[in-house]
């Protein structure tokens, strides 16, 4: 016999309601919890560490041109499939995937636009295609966004997002690093700026060509900078890394960066560098 009986009640208030996905994330830096619309707000970085979160190309767009627009060239070049390459998926596959994944046609949107007032030939990696990974499409893209730099006499602005080189196309993908290389060599002639912006990650190829030559190189916090990987390299050398290595802030702190820059503040201190450059609007 049950002496005492009690009613279940819910003392939730009302009816059990599910987050939906997407409404809030952890932050990879310090583990706190963020509704996604303030991490929005925040410029998708971490109000409690400065934690910077990885954002595609589109999103560099709206975040440093006026307008948040681009006048796009060359959006509909698409990788072609010179080995015939295939591992664990053929590349053709890949490809598509990444295509119908992203939006993008390949791992680099470029065009022309404006940050307060000043005209650029403006390029922005997307580290959601293949690991924003160049190939010939990519090193291409940038070549002619170099090109448009010279022929219009405004300055260049990259922004790096890459793991590297794009293995599947081999050597046509190793080739993009001294053609794009060649042609910053003629920009840097003409006495035209260069920024490079670099974010986590920049390696590889891409980071042993354009992301590294720059007049003026500077980066998001806590961005993984670097060649090979630091496993590699430890290995390599039979020793330990120093703390820190290959981050943002151990480049600044041994003279390959010219400044470590929020997200929050990138389209300002663009702008003051193009102005300090007497950069005609």
């Amino acid at each position: 016999m049950a002496w005492f009986r009690k009613k279940s009640r819910d003392l939730s208030g009302g009816e059990k309601r599910e987050i939906p996905d997407g409404v809030w994330t952890k932050c990879k830096g310090c583990g706190e919890i963020i509704t996604s619309i303030s991490l929005k707000k925040n410029f998708w970085t971490c109000p409690k560490c400065n934690y910077h979160f990885r954002i595609g190309s589109r999103d560099y767009v709206i975040l440093l041109l006026d307008d948040e627009s681009l006048d796009e060239y060359d959006g509909n070049l698409v990788s072609a499939d010179p080995l015939g390459f295939k591992d664990s998926r053929k590349y053709t596959d890949r490809v598509a995937d990444a295509r119908k994944k992203t939006g993008l046609n390949d791992a680099v949107i470029a065009g022309i636009g404006k940050i307060d007032g000043h005209v650029v030939s403006f390029a922005a990696m997307d580290f959601n295609f293949i690991g924003g990974s160049m190939g010939s499409v990519v090193g291409e893209k940038i070549a002619r966004a170099i090109e448009r730099s010279i022929k219009r006499e405004v300055p260049l602005i990259i922004i790096s997002c890459s793991g590297g080189a794009r293995m599947m196309e081999g050597i046509l993908s190793l080739m993009q690093m001294a053609k794009t290389s060649a042609l910053l060599a003629k920009l840097h002639k003409m006495r035209i700026p260069y920024i490079s912006v670099l974010t986590n990650p920049t390696t590889a190829g891409v980071m042993a060509s354009y992301a590294s030559l720059g007049d003026v190189i500077i980066a998001e916090p806590q961005a993984l900078l670097g060649f090979a990987g630091p496993r590699v390299i430890a290995q390599t050398i039979g020793g330990e890394l120093p703390p820190g290595f290959q981050s943002s802030e151990f480049f600044l702190e041994h003279g390959f960066l010219d400044a470590i820059v929020n997200r929050s503040e990138l389209k300002k201190t663009l702008s003051l560098l193009l102005g300090y450059m007497r950069v005609p609007k």
